[in-house]
């Protein structure tokens, strides 16, 4: 068992090794594949645009996370810096939402770009342009379409600039030379050209040509909200990395710089956008208010002066203390009934767009308030670039009913409870008042009248003490972001990357030749080898021939070619097949094939002379009578076997020739070709032929003919001690070995070997034969190749 495990490894050592040289063979084509890989990879590096990352790093304030501490705290008794409260996923989309980016495009100018044409590739000038373009006075379809200009310094003052539009008709002006700042009319309004400040001092014209290209705004804000990136940094944490890449290092700093500094800027507006409401509330408000107080402080001074009174709370002092607890309560209800019921009227005609005064009542309304405005400024923000059939727009706008329609079911429950609480006081002021029923009705009177002017003294400084805390919220609105890290770019690409590039391409330009030689020989169905032989036939193999470099010459003893030494190997091999048959009797070889052509002749004839050169006494046979081809390497008479079978007169030793050159070694040539072979080689002749020639000599080589075409061979083979069938490689396809596995399972031809025929050495499938031979210098074409 052991050793058949050592078997079985060894020959899968083998098989891997064989595996492994197949392709070593082909290394010239591995190692070309690689090196056009990667002169590819370099050429595509070389003239590839690089691109450049730059990042900023933010902290954005959110109430969940715990964000930044506001410029607002101090004042955060007052109540002033609540209210809103920030999101930090809404936050990220506003940062990627197309309005914002287009507000930074247009602030860069970032849809006007300078391109340099180089020898191969064109490069964008962005800070060191030699000049500034602007356009003035801007018409419609400015933003929305492509103009593209041809910029070629002339002299110091003047240039030539051409018309490279798709339109070809954005210039109006004819003339192509212009002067620097000279207004230049075009279709879509007035352009000017001027150095730039690096340029004004300088008297030297610019010869190189820049190319002017006014992209569309919507393209140029889509490429960059598609190349910009927006993430938060920590699920527990607000600060958000935004990065961009772009072709242009600067351009994507600037860009990114710009983009927080408007992102912060609009969150301040939006801020003083609820202060300003808010403060134009209150201020309306306050002038309703002092026309009312100034109307009471006229109703008490003309109330005193007709009834002539000046203390008259000193006669009822022991029942007013004791009504003040109520009295003052009822103040208090009335205040708030006030501003619910003003609040109240200004909900119901508020529009989705208004944002409702903060600030102004108390309790769980408040809360409410700041969501709803909140809401208010983010519906009126993606309004901005969106319209009311938009999903979100509509979302927002249920929320706001709904966040309303509570605002107002608050508000509407505290001026109940408020009225409630009134009435109760009310009844509770009417004892006392029965109480006061000996007091003047001058005093009663008064009284109302106080009251009135203590609700509304108390309105007006409620309404004071808010207008000033709007006006300190509107003077230190505070931003939502805050810069951790400005941008900043590397120096170095974020792509192409190199490495990868290059790694990929060497692992491409082995792959390649690799999958050619693999498919190559996945659709090869030929033998080439013999490893392809196993597992497909269990017939004894004894060698295989390589290609001869000189295939019509037979044989010498001097011969030191691989195929010399293959034919040698062979003849050992032989005489373990032949170990059976007697010494005395001469050993009878047959040679056969599947197809003509592929060989059976010439290793017929050289395997005949290789036993003559060892000092037997052999005899060579042509029985392939339908296409003898024996004459191609020897010189042979007409006469041969046919002549023999078909003639009563003729004598078997006068038809046999001895092949000069070798002591012992003689042909009897297949004759001429006959009409009937078949029948011929059924003669009974045959058989007395082999009994005279097995009595004279020690070797007969036997060329019969293909198996798969005729059954000459079949009639004959019952003369035969050993059958060699003969395969050649990249000839024959490894489904005709059924033609071969049948005959022998079948034992149609007696003791069957095979020999493979016409192997090439050179790529590992021969035995290194060849020992000393002399090898021909081949061309170093073919030697790559």
């Amino acid at each position: 068992m052991e050793n058949n495990m050592s078997n079985e490894n060894q020959e899968q050592d083998f098989q891997f090794k064989a595996i492994v040289d197949q392709y070593a063979s082909h290394w010239k084509w591995f190692v070309l594949g690689i090196f056009v890989s990667l002169l590819i990879a370099y050429i595509y590096l070389r003239y590839t645009t690089p691109q450049y990352q730059a990042a900023t790093t933010i902290l954005v304030k959110d109430e969940k996370k715990g964000g930044m501490l506001s410029e607002l705290s101090a004042f955060a008794d007052m109540g002033i810096g609540g209210g809103i409260k920030n999101n930090l996923d809404n936050e990220v989309e506003i940062l990627r939402s197309r309005t914002l980016i287009e507000s930074v495009v247009k602030k860069l100018n970032l849809n006007t770009a300078f391109i340099v044409e180089g020898n191969v590739i064109k490069a964008e000038v962005y800070q060191n342009s030699p000049i500034m373009v602007n356009f003035i006075d801007q018409k419609p379809g400015f933003f929305e379409n492509k103009m593209e200009f041809k910029y070629v310094a002339v002299t110091s003052n003047t240039f030539e600039l051409d018309d490279l539009s798709p339109e070809k008709s954005i210039l109006i002006d004819s003339n192509n030379v212009f002067k620097y700042g000279q207004p230049i009319k075009t279709k879509y309004g007035t352009l000017v050209i001027n150095k730039s400040a690096a340029q004004l001092n300088t008297t030297d014209k610019n010869d190189s040509e820049i190319i002017i290209v006014l992209s569309p705004l919507e393209n140029t804000v889509e490429s960059f909200r598609t190349r910009l990136k927006v993430n938060p940094l920590s699920k527990t944490s607000s600060v958000v990395e935004i990065s961009l890449i772009d072709p242009v290092l600067t351009k994507a700093e600037d860009f990114l710089d710009i983009l927080v500094q408007n992102y912060n800027e609009d969150a301040v507006s939006d801020k003083n956008l609820i202060s300003e409401n808010t403060s134009k509330f209150i201020a309306n408000r306050l002038k309703l208010i002092t026309e009312e107080l100034e109307g009471v402080e006229q109703d008490v001074q003309s109330f005193k002066n007709t009834n002539q009174l000046t203390d008259i709370e000193t006669e009822a002092k022991l029942f007013i203390e004791g009504s003040s607890e109520y009295d003052k309560k009822g103040v208090e209800a009335d205040i708030q009934l006030n501003v619910i019921s003003s609040m109240l009227d200004f909900m119901k005609k508020s529009k989705k767009s208004d944002l409702l005064p903060a600030n102004i009542v108390s309790g769980e309304a408040t809360e409410m308030i700041g969501s709803y405005n909140q809401l208010v400024l983010d519906r009126n923000r993606i309004m901005k670039s969106a319209t009311e059939a938009n999903p979100t727009v509509i979302k927002i706008d249920q929320q706001l009913s709904s966040l309303k329609s509570s605002v107002a079911s608050s508000l509407s429950r505290m001026q109940s409870n408020l009225s409630i609480q009134k009435r109760n006081l009310n009844s509770q002021e009417g004892l006392l008042n029965s109480k006061l029923g000996k007091i003047p009705v001058q005093e009663r009177q008064f009284r109302v009248i106080a009251r009135q002017q203590k609700v509304k003294e108390e309105l007006y400084l409620y309404l004071l003490q808010k207008r000033e805390e709007t006006a300190i919220s509107l003077s230190a609105t505070e931003p939502n972001a805050r810069v951790i890290d400005a941008a900043k770019g590397s120096k170095i690409p974020v792509a192409p990357k190199k490495n990868i590039i290059y790694l990929a391409a060497l692992l491409l330009g082995l792959l390649v030749p690799f999958g050619i030689i693999y498919l190559m020989d996945l659709l090869d169905t030929k033998i080439k080898s013999r490893l392809d032989l196993e597992g497909k036939t269990s017939i004894p193999f004894i060698g295989d021939v390589p290609k001869s470099d000189s295939p019509s010459e037979i044989i010498k003893s001097e011969s030191r070619s691989s195929s010399a030494e293959a034919l040698r190997i062979i003849r050992t091999n032989l005489e373990f097949m032949l170990s059976k048959v007697p010494e005395s009797q001469a050993k009878t070889i047959f040679l056969t094939s599947t197809f003509p052509q592929e060989g059976k002749t010439f290793v017929s004839a050289n395997l005949a002379a290789t036993f003559a050169l060892s000092g037997k006494k052999v005899l060579l046979i042509g029985m392939d009578i339908r296409n003898p081809r024996l004459d191609e390497y020897l010189t042979l008479p007409d006469r041969g076997v046919t002549n023999y079978l078909s003639s009563k007169d003729l004598v078997l030793e006068d038809l046999i020739v001895k092949y000069e050159g070798f002591d012992d070694f003689h042909v009897l040539p297949a004759g001429v070709i006959p009409p009937n072979p078949a029948e011929m080689l059924m003669n009974k002749k045959v058989d007395t032929l082999f009994e005279i020639v097995k009595k004279q000599y020690d070797y007969i080589i036997v060329d019969t003919a293909p198996v798969s075409l005729v059954t000459d061979t079949l009639l004959i083979a019952k003369h035969a001690d050993c059958f060699i069938y003969v395969a050649r490689a990249n000839v024959l396809e490894k489904r005709m070995l059924n033609i071969a596995n049948t005959l022998y399972r079948e034992q149609k031809l007696p003791n069957m070997c095979l020999l493979l025929n016409d192997t090439d050495s050179t790529k590992g499938y021969g035995y290194g034969y060849g020992y000393g031979v002399k090898v021909e210098k081949e061309p170093w074409y073919k030697k790559i190749f």
